[in-house]
């Protein structure tokens, strides 16, 4: 059975932050270690965390540079053989998500699956836009971010700290570095998150995807990163004409 750590950054968000602490304490696998990184919030968020503290391995709180300086603080701390974000707002699917992660086949280098949206009011909003690819590798992330951060579980030795240089989407270049690295990537066919949607990348919308093109170019190359954009403009068109939202 390898170890999980489970990494909570959060900040300001007494409302949500419940839902997320029981949605990892409730797991059926047992060896899980319990990161949660406050950014030293000014509410009652920690005073929730702390009701919860004889469960949780390691609770920080203090002043970061960002979120993806609070992620990288959370690796620092990690221990365990995989690691896994579930920042405040999103859940693990169910009970048994992480169980059936590792049940599904032996040693991956990467496990992932599909992300269920919702919305303010926690109603579903069906599953991402950008449905989970049947194989990943590297070279998926093309046509959009098809897998979401909370859905991807990462073996600890082949990860990087997060690039501080991008603010909204260092996560992308993150799961690209690990993806490169990885000889064993493995659909879990199974719905693993559930997405709370309007985060940073949505409230910096236009900077989120002026780091995203920059990204995508950096590892696609100019030229097709251009053509790759055209496709993904197109698909964007044909599902907001569909379903009156962009569920991404």
């Amino acid at each position: 059975m390898p170890k999980l750590t489970v990494i909570t950054i959060v900040y300001n968000n007494v409302r949500d932050i419940e839902r997320t602490i029981n949605s990892v304490l409730n797991q059926t696998y047992l060896k899980i270690e319990y990161i949660i990184i406050d950014g030293k919030s000014t509410d009652d968020t920690l005073a929730i965390v702390e009701k919860y503290k004889e469960k949780i391995s390691k609770i920080v709180s203090e002043p970061d540079k960002g979120i993806y300086d609070a992620m990288n603080k959370g690796l620092a701390l990690a221990t365990g053989d995989y690691v896994l974000f579930m920042n405040s707002g999103d859940e693990i699917y169910d009970d048994q998500t992480v169980e059936d992660v590792f049940a599904s086949a032996p040693g991956a280098d990467i496990y992932y699956g599909e992300t269920e949206m919702y919305n303010d009011n926690w109603e579903s909003l069906g599953r991402r836009r950008h449905e989970a690819p049947e194989q990943f590798d590297w070279k998926s992330f093309k046509y959009g971010m098809n897998i979401s951060h909370q859905a991807i579980y990462v073996r600890r030795n082949i990860i990087t700290p997060y690039d501080l240089n991008y603010k909204y989407s260092s996560d992308i270049d993150w799961i690209i570095k690990a993806a490169k690295k990885a000889s064993n990537i493995v659909n879990v066919h199974r719905y693993v998150a559930k997405y709370l949607v309007g985060g940073m990348s949505k409230k910096k919308h236009r900077e989120s995807l002026n780091e995203r093109f920059k990204i995508f170019t950096k590892y696609y190359g100019l030229i097709p990163n251009i053509f790759n954009h055209m496709i993904i403009a197109v698909n964007l068109a044909f599902y907001f004409l569909k379903n009156k939202r962009t569920n991404d």
